[in-house]
């Protein structure tokens, strides 16, 4: 089978589309037929930098790259019990960025039947960061005013969706060639970060969810309600820091809460979550593009860029996009 593999740290440029052996599944393993992945800004940890620290120093552990996969059952192992060969299902796995991959029954769900291969390879990590930082960290309520930092990236597009599925009053920022998309995934006011600072406005939030883009803690302090919550998902370094180190001190005094999201739990639970949102409608992928399996190292170019609208995705099997 093919796969692409990154053997060493550098650009797109050192990632390889090579002849591997197909995996054989243990016993609670499946042997996914990947029909389309998509690209996750984790899959750029090729560049090294701090990803070193934990993917090897002189170069990565393991040469695999790819999380989100979409495909069809093609082997199980003697302990799994909930799937079978020929189910259609999406999910996470190590290696999604190669022609089959091996996953954990805990980490996959059915495929959504309304769903494209590419719509449902699509949404796991970035559905699901959305889900548990709204959800769970953001304490999301109907009615509420939540704002969107960063609202036309992969994680932002869902998360706007996610909130509108919430039944919250939803504010997108994002930058002016997105104000229109904005509109047309749910959102209710759209802010163009290049014509409006809305830390420095009169309107307060419950919830700002920050995705992307940099704002200092005290800015997004003072945009909070006397009990709203901040949450930092991504965004500059910065603004992890600040939400990790500073955010913690401030929600210890007031009614506030702030912080940093960190790494979301790929769940089956969740994922079952995201798949009726998709089957019903209130939330529909957006993806900017879409690469072959050949391309895969363009399409982490474009997405290390920073400008992707939604999610960019990799078929993996041009035959097999539905």
């Amino acid at each position: 089978m093919k796969a692409i593999l990154c053997e060493k740290y550098g650009p797109p440029e050192v990632l390889q589309l090579k002849e591997v052996e197909k995996p054989v599944p243990k016993e609670d393993e499946l042997l996914v037929k990947v029909h389309a992945a998509s690209a996750n800004p984790l899959d750029l940890q090729m560049r090294g930098g701090l990803a070193r620290l934990w993917s090897g120093l002189s170069k990565p552990r393991d040469p695999r790259l790819g999380r989100d996969i979409a495909g069809q059952v093609e082997a199980i192992g003697s302990n799994v019990t909930q799937f079978q060969a020929g189910d259609e299902v999406f999910g996470v796995c190590k290696g999604g960025f190669a022609e089959y991959a091996i996953a954990s029954e805990k980490e996959l769900a059915l495929k959504p039947a309304k769903s494209s291969f590419e719509e449902a390879a699509s949404a796991p990590v970035a559905a699901i960061t959305a889900l548990q930082g709204l959800r769970d960290r953001g304490q999301i309520q109907p009615r509420q005013k939540v704002l969107i930092n960063g609202a036309s990236g992969g994680v932002g597009t869902f998360a706007v969706q996610i909130a509108k599925s919430f039944g919250a009053e939803v504010t997108a920022v994002c930058s002016p060639r997105n104000l229109d998309m904005a509109r047309s995934i749910g959102a209710d006011h759209v802010i163009d970060y290049t014509q409006e600072d809305f830390t420095r406005n009169e309107q307060r939030y419950d919830l700002i969810f920050a995705v992307n883009g940099y704002h200092p803690i005290s800015a997004y302090r003072h945009t909070l309600t006397p009990q709203g919550i901040y949450l930092a998902a991504g965004g500059s370094l910065a603004q992890v820091l600040q939400a990790l180190l500073l955010g913690r001190l401030i929600s210890k005094t007031g009614g506030q809460k702030l912080g940093f999201m960190g790494i979301a739990n790929i769940n089956q639970k969740d994922l079952g979550v995201v798949s009726e949102l998709l089957e019903s409608g209130k939330v529909v992928p957006v993806i900017d593009r879409s690469y072959p399996l050949s391309e895969t190292a363009e399409a982490l170019r474009y997405l290390g860029e920073g400008h992707a609208r939604g999610k960019v995705v990799i078929s993996v099997d041009q035959n097999n996009k539905t």
